[in-house]
């Protein structure tokens, strides 16, 4: 299938470039950036590239509007523009988003294969209510993404209350975000709306009322978001059983999608720098494992920000889309 990158000069959009450069199923037809890039060849505006992606010109966001011949779009446009971009889109062509502009309204599926791929049906009631031939499908929030395959886990036993704590990779802030003297030798214990969306997007993709409370951090680590986790489950077990669960945890295996990797990964110290890359950074590591009392456990988590928790969860989206066949 023909696919389109919007928004590809970006952090996360030059992730969806990386991982889709020799995707089996996903042929990189058109990248499409601000009109400041507008015909520039795409390796003199990101250095890494080469081959034929870094002789790709560059499209302008207008210009490819006015024609988007292709069977899938991709978005990591910003949100304050994706909104109205991606609804015109959705019109003819299916949108995997990485924007948060849909993620709450009730007929858009935000989806975390592993936890709920089912939700890909919301796609009929979005069309009919809509009068689109296609849609829009997203992905959550970097640290929503992370956090649920580990909730997914623990649904089993009843979830009753979740608090986190989240120490998040600079990258989540893309290029501009922060600047060297503002997190070096720092912690910036709040991250605008990000709780919000954690709390919110977390229910959402797991279909189920709970409580859950979050403080946000951002921390002087390049990729990785790390997460410290405490919840309280509805019924008693053991560390050993929930090891057991984390461990075994493997939904989508048999479907062979060509991103997939095993979800969760237990490793006793989890670390950002020593493995988000694991699974090809796909994987959420789980480590740190124990009882606070009877029905409340703690533990840590991680994965890759800008791969599990954006561009490799949408593509990921996709390929079950693509399995399923809705597109």
């Amino acid at each position: 299938m023909d696919v389109a990158i919007l928004g590809a000069t970006g952090l996360v959009g030059q992730m969806f470039v990386r991982l889709l450069e020799n995707h089996p199923w996903f042929k990189i037809e058109r990248l499409v950036a601000s009109e400041r890039s507008k015909g520039k060849k795409y390796r003199d505006i990101v250095e890494w590239p080469s081959g034929d992606i870094g002789e790709m010109e560059v499209e302008g966001l207008g210009d490819f509007l006015k024609d988007p011949d292709v069977d899938l779009v991709f978005s990591a446009l910003p949100s304050s523009i994706a909104g109205e971009v991606e609804e015109k889109l959705a019109e003819k062509t299916p949108v995997f988003s990485n924007a948060s502009s849909h993620r709450y309204e009730e007929d858009v599926p935000i989806i975390v294969p592993e936890v709920n791929g089912d939700q890909l049906k919301l796609i009929e009631v979005q069309q009919e209510q809509r009068g689109w031939k296609r849609f829009i499908v997203t992905n959550p929030n970097c640290s929503t993404a992370i956090l649920v395959l580990s909730l997914k886990v623990l649904s089993e036993f009843g979830l009753k209350k979740v608090n986190v704590v989240t120490m998040q990779a600079i990258s989540g802030a893309g290029f501009k975000g922060l600047s060297a003297l503002q997190i070096f030798d720092n912690v910036i214990p709040y991250i605008e709306k990000e709780e919000w969306k954690i709390e919110n997007e977390s229910r959402k993709i797991l279909g189920l009322d709970f409580e859950i409370s979050t403080i946000t951090t951002r921390v002087p680590v390049s990729h990785g978001h790390t997460e410290a986790v405490f919840v309280e489950l509805g019924q008693d077990t053991t560390v050993e059983e929930l090891r057991r669960v984390f461990e075994s945890f493997d939904p989508l295996k048999n479907l062979k999608l060509p991103s997939y990797a095993k979800p969760i990964v237990y490793r006793e110290i989890p670390q950002p720098k020593l493995h988000r890359e694991l699974g090809k950074g796909m994987s959420v590591i789980v480590g740190r494992l124990g009882k606070v009392n009877e029905k409340t456990f703690k533990y840590v988590t991680l994965g890759h920000n800008l791969i599990r928790g954006a561009a490799g969860g949408s593509i990921l989206n996709a390929e079950l889309a693509y399995n399923e066949k809705v597109i």
